[in-house]
């Protein structure tokens, strides 16, 4: 865990931090290997270690005090799967404060009861024991509107962030990295893209821009699993909503970067061809570029 925080806080995702081994944090570390000049083995070798050991000011967990704030709705409970039972509803929140309090850390529900008694009451006051991957600074852009800022806030995107030129998705090794102006690799995420009845689309596309908390107009025409009887709908936003807390648009119609309102799947599921990430990850990716962004989708 305490290296799933540090390569979180150094922007090479390991997706969700429950403390397991996995690909998810194989390709990690390969990333962060990668952009500072070591052996590519996805191991936690001793160079490794080193070069992480100046970060290990973050510890890998953080005891906080619950608030009413970390803990307010509104919850979306039951949360319905029918596209049109969920157009019916005033927005697509957590199911529960837990699974809230998970997503703020970038975890699971599973994970937080692992680090805590089975007894601890999910109320105000109460300390909790979380992975440590509290924002640093959350001096965010003015300019961005108020819903965003407190949607960053909430799942601990720190302000302070590289900023890449390029971003290349790469289908063989499921991540998608952003370089900079040097062509340094700077941020990798672990990303779902496509799958048989929808591939990734190979080539060279741009990101023209970010929509925030965004509603998602469901099409069952673009979806190959959607039913015979099923009609177009607009779904409210809501971190559960189909695309998550955010969608990049990219130059392809229909095509875009976004979150996920189940992000242990990542890397692990099918996606109807785009590029989905947790929402903690697309959140800090909208962070690092600008529209106009050129994106390589390569095998």
């Amino acid at each position: 865990m305490h290296v799933q925080v540090i390569l979180d806080h150094l922007g090479f995702s390991p997706g969700v931090i429950d403390g397991k081994p996995g690909k998810s944090l194989v390709a990690a570390l390969k990333g962060f290997q990668e952009a500072n000049g070591l052996k590519v083995s996805g191991e936690m070798d001793k160079a490794t270690l080193r070069a992480l050991y100046p970060s290990r000011a973050f510890r890998p967990t953080v005891t906080i005090a619950l608030t009413d704030e970390m803990l307010a709705g509104p919850y979306t409970n039951p949360l319905p799967k029918d596209p049109a039972q969920q157009a019916k509803l005033p927005g697509l929140g957590y199911r529960t404060a837990m699974e809230k309090l998970a997503e703020m850390f970038h975890t699971t529900p599973g994970t937080l009861m692992a680090l805590n008694s089975p007894s601890t009451p999910v109320s105000a006051g109460t300390k909790v024991v979380f992975p440590n991957v509290v924002a640093q600074s959350r001096a965010y852009d003015a300019k961005l509107p108020d819903h965003w800022r407190k949607t960053l806030s909430d799942l601990n995107i720190n302000a302070d962030q590289p900023q890449g030129v390029r971003v290349v998705v790469d289908k063989s090794d499921e991540v998608l990295r952003v370089l900079d102006k040097n062509d340094k690799l700077i941020a990798q995420f672990t990303a779902t893209m496509g799958s048989s009845h929808d591939p990734l689309p190979i080539g060279k596309w741009t990101i023209k821009g970010a929509s925030y908390n965004p509603p998602f107009h469901y099409n069952p025409d673009l979806f190959w699993d959607a039913k015979d009887s099923a009609k177009a709908a607009k779904l409210p936003p809501g971190p559960n909503g189909p695309v998550g807390v955010i969608w990049l648009d990219l130059s392809k119609p229909h095509y875009g970067i976004h979150g996920t309102p189940e992000p242990s799947t990542i890397g692990r599921a099918e996606s109807h061809g785009c590029i989905r990430l947790t929402n903690w990850d697309a959140a800090r990716l909208s962070m690092m570029i600008k529209p106009g962004t050129p994106a390589v989708f390569q095998n």
